[in-house]
């Protein structure tokens, strides 16, 4: 079973059932979770061989409607998304400096079911601690909380190009945004990674879904029948076909965005890398 699934199920029988009449906001728990989980492959630095370091202090910020509704049971929501990030990271082989804390903030520029999730590494020792840095006006770029420690411990080599044991595929590597596809009069390539197998997109749109019909079939019950469309092109984009849950591209709940190489869509409790390419 899934980390994010077996999240769901342990949320679910918290305060009976209390949760679920809070969480009828647009933002979902298991979209947060889906968001701290980016936040530590995008964020992962590998100190040495059998060491990679990720973020331990996670700020989710909410809409203040949405905020209103969850902060009474911020502390309960936090111990389960740290334990989901806690499982995440022993699934991956991440390691972490210190305790991980989840904490919810109100943020008055966001709309009601807009996120942002922001991140460090916070050392256990005061004297270790990775220095925050202030977030940029607008959206939030990936790490934007703070970032792991530029010095390595004493001895580690320098951080290798190939990505650290277990790490997820089309993950950024360790915090940078994908390398932009090379320019050139090459045909472009277009594909879809799911869990790890790749879907060739090799027409002008692709149906993605829990129906039989759907070009790319996803057997997830938070999925619609025909959940959502991507259309290749200059530039790629995603539509909502009018789901249940909707679509999250790149931490943000919309209908329709623009797709660049790398960028992370969630449907139900699924992640999507869309990729591209020159060639």
């Amino acid at each position: 079973m899934g980390v994010l699934k077996k999240f769901e199920q342990r949320l679910e029988g918290l305060v009976n059932g209390t949760f679920a009449k809070v969480f009828k906001s647009e933002v979902q728990p298991v979209e947060i979770a889906g968001a701290l989980q980016r936040e530590c492959d995008n964020n992962a630095t590998i100190w040495n061989r059998d060491r990679t370091v990720v973020p331990n202090d996670f700020i989710v910020e909410l809409s203040a409607p949405d905020y209103e509704r969850l902060s009474p049971y911020s502390g309960q929501l936090g111990d389960e998304l740290a334990g989901m990030v806690r499982d995440y990271a022993k699934q991956q082989r991440y390691t972490f400096m210190g305790p991980i804390k989840v904490h919810l903030e109100k943020a008055e520029d966001l709309d009601t079911g807009l996120y942002r999730v922001r991140s460090r590494t916070l050392a256990s020792s005061a004297d270790q601690q990775a220095p925050p840095s202030a977030p940029p006006a607008g959206r939030q770029s990936p790490g934007g909380y703070g970032y792991p420690p530029a010095a390595s411990p004493s001895g580690a080599p320098p951080m290798p190009s190939t990505p650290p044991p277990g790490g997820r595929p089309g993950a950024a590597p360790y915090g940078q945004r994908p390398a932009a596809a090379p320019t050139g009069g090459g045909r472009t390539r277009y594909w879809i990674e799911i869990n790890g197998t790749r879907h060739q997109i090799s027409r002008p749109t692709l149906v993605l879904g829990r129906s039989t019909d759907a070009d790319v079939r996803i057997d997830d019950p938070g999925v619609s029948r025909r959940h959502c469309e991507i259309r290749t092109g200059t530039p790629s984009t995603i539509q909502d076909l009018g789901s249940t849950n909707g679509i999250v591209v790149d931490g943000q709940h919309t209908t329709r965005a623009t797709l660049r190489d790398g960028s992370r869509i969630v449907v139900g409790s699924t992640t999507i890398i869309y990729r591209q390419a020159e060639g």
